[in-house]
């Protein structure tokens, strides 16, 4: 069994020469979830090839504003107050980035945080690709209840100190990555590698200042309570226009075309939305029978989308070609 063999894999003799070099399994912990929010601490520790711990490091971030969910990550305004801006701290994250794979529990979030702060101080991460501990999980086929960080690092007898504190979790993750790495090398499992695409493009809405901060779980000013959403609240208007159908190849755009998106995007995903919307188009946040057609940058990604894509015959455009289109928008009929 895979729960057998990733708990007896010590360190396979042959090693797949495919495999990373280095790794940089990182944490950060944001004020929220959203685009305009922002890091208020980051922790990195570095790999070698087959998952032994080099170094780490860590630091507080000021993010200028309130540090949002003070009761999950503990970060006050007091604590953050004299703490680095990113821009005092970028030169030195990315030199622990630096040719080695970004490896974190839910990549996507974590390197789009960091895409941002990076877009945001007029620089790039010198990131080229990224796994990510859920989707390696999935692959090795753990015995997993759920694929939170805690499972994971319980799963491997990890033993976690201070939950949402980026150093610990971390920490936490390394550990839990090193048998996942020696399980997926004994059985030559391809590791789900993704590229990093850099973010040119970021939101910034006008936000609290550090030092008004929030009392609690629900006051945090124009998101909604609870601890799984931070996100504002947002509600796209309907598209007015009749759906003509599936976009067809070497053809234009028509407004009421119901599009979709799967995958990362080097135009930041809402901005992205924003843009099909104003062109008159449909964005729809699933794909059926109806979708027009499937943005992404990662055909081959094995997402749901691009699965039920191939299985309807669903058109497939590249971001690249999309943005071409959307200059030039067929009007729908009268």
């Amino acid at each position: 069994m895979l729960e057998d063999r990733t708990r007896a894999a010590s360190s396979p003799t042959e090693w797949p020469a495919a495999y990373p070099q280095g790794y940089a399994v990182v944490d950060v912990e944001t004020t929220g979830l959203a685009r305009d929010d922002r890091i208020i601490s980051a922790a990195v520790y570095r790999l070698d090839a087959r998952g032994e711990v080099e170094d780490h490091w860590y630091t507080l971030v000021n993010p200028e504003r309130d540090p949002g969910p003070v009761w999950i990550h503990g970060l006050t305004s007091e604590a953050l107050e004299g703490a680095p801006l990113f821009g005092d701290i970028a030169e030195e994250f990315a030199a622990r980035l630096d040719g080695r794979v970004l490896v974190a529990h839910n990549a996507v979030f974590d390197w789009q945080m960091i895409a941002r702060e990076y877009a945001r101080a007029r620089s790039e991460p010198p990131v080229k690709q990224r796994l990510c501990t859920i989707a390696l999980s999935k692959a090795l086929e753990l015995p997993l209840p759920n694929h939170k960080l805690e499972t994971l690092a319980a799963h491997f007898g990890v033993v976690q100190r201070r939950a949402h504190h980026a150093l610990d979790d971390a920490r936490v993750l390394a550990e839990a990555f090193r048998p996942s790495l020696r399980a997926a090398a004994a059985g030559g499992l391809r590791l789900p590698l993704h590229e990093c695409r850099p973010l040119t493009e970021f939101y910034d809405r006008p936000a609290p200042l550090i030092g008004r901060q929030a009392d609690g779980p629900g006051s945090y000013g124009g998101y909604r309570g609870g601890s799984s959403s931070w996100r504002p609240s947002r509600k796209r208007p309907a598209c007015p226009y009749p759906n003509p159908g599936r976009y067809t190849e070497g053809g234009r755009l028509k407004q009421g075309m119901r599009v979709a998106f799967s995958g990362d995007t080097s135009v930041e995903r809402e901005l992205l939305e924003d843009r099909a919307t104003e062109a008159g188009l449909h964005v729809s946040g699933s794909l059926s029978r109806l979708t027009s057609l499937l943005v992404t940058n990662d055909p081959d990604s094995g997402t749901s989308k691009v699965v039920k894509a191939r299985q309807y015959g669903t058109p497939v455009l590249d971001e690249a070609a999309f943005g071409q289109l959307l200059r030039d928008v067929e009007p729908a009929d009268e």
